[in-house]
């Protein structure tokens, strides 16, 4: 089954039907003892509602943060010491990449966050920029994975290869993450056969496409986890992008009016446009 958040509030869909989940915060969903009982409950009822627009999808997050995990694929691997390799940190990669301890950062809040149909940005200071389709965990307070969503680790790949320690700069800025369209409730863990897809559109034409599976996810999402919640608390629980297998080739970068369209099944489809970011005046103090 499915959780959506939408303008009209949450509601739960399974087998292509719609029900309203009755009205509490987002908040209170994801941190919800036993989300998947409580959802399957609702279902049981058979209230089933008719208000559900997809035009009116949000992204779905309220106060959780969004952390992303790094060097997870050997394609990223690849594509971390390529742009590196002028900085002299190319090497740095393959042993993130080889090593127990994952590659684990800060992405983003909420605000940075654009959801299905939303605009994601290109840094106004970059000039190789990328989108990274991820599978992203949604985890709970207690450390539990509850569910899964698609995400967009959107990337400026040229300012993080000046300097492996300018990586937030290149990861960490307004409209940097997309999540959505919803997310994809259950116990069981996703096979390794499920595939990413990703396809860049310009101009109505394919610009680049690419596939991937979890069966090239190098690190469990379940250590990843670990890891993560390692003398760290979510009291809103959080997000967790996995890393990306695809990479598109060093001669490509995003352009203003791109679509970018990740699919991930049974999870769905998330796409959105590429605008360009703005540098901010700064008052002098």
């Amino acid at each position: 089954m499915k959780l959506y958040r939408s303008q009209k509030g949450p509601f739960v869909e399974k087998d292509g039907t719609y029900y309203r989940v009755p009205a509490t915060s987002w908040d209170a969903l994801i941190t919800h003892d036993n989300l998947q009982a409580y959802l399957l409950s609702i279902i049981d009822q058979g209230k089933t509602s008719n208000d559900f627009a997809s035009p009116q999808i949000l992204a779905p997050i309220g106060n959780q943060e969004v952390w992303a995990a790094g060097v997870t694929y050997y394609r990223s691997r690849s594509a971390r010491m390529e742009e590196s390799k002028s900085a002299g940190g190319s090497d740095f990669y393959d042993r993130v990449y080889a090593a127990e301890r994952p590659e684990l950062f800060f992405k983003g809040t909420a605000s940075r966050v654009a959801g299905p149909g939303g605009q994601v940005r290109i840094r106004s200071d970059a000039s190789w920029s990328v989108p990274e389709p991820e599978l992203t965990l949604v985890i709970n307070p207690r450390g539990q994975i509850i569910g899964y969503t698609v995400g967009n680790d959107m990337s400026s790949r040229d300012i993080e290869g000046e300097n492996p320690l300018y990586l937030p700069q290149a990861k960490v800025y307004d409209r940097s993450c997309a999540l959505g369209p919803c997310v994809l409730i259950g116990d069981d863990a996703l096979p390794s056969s499920t595939s990413i897809q990703l396809e860049i559109l310009r101009n109505g034409h394919s610009e680049f496409s690419g596939l991937t599976t979890l069966a090239e996810l190098k690190r469990t999402p379940a250590t990843l986890v670990e890891y993560l919640f390692r003398d760290n608390t979510f009291p809103f629980g959080t997000f967790l992008l996995t890393g990306t297998g695809i990479v598109p080739p060093d001669s490509f970068t995003l352009a203003v009016g791109d679509r970018i369209r990740i699919t991930i099944d049974p999870i769905g489809t998330l796409e959105n446009e590429v605008i360009q970011g703005s540098k901010r005046q700064i008052d002098p103090v």
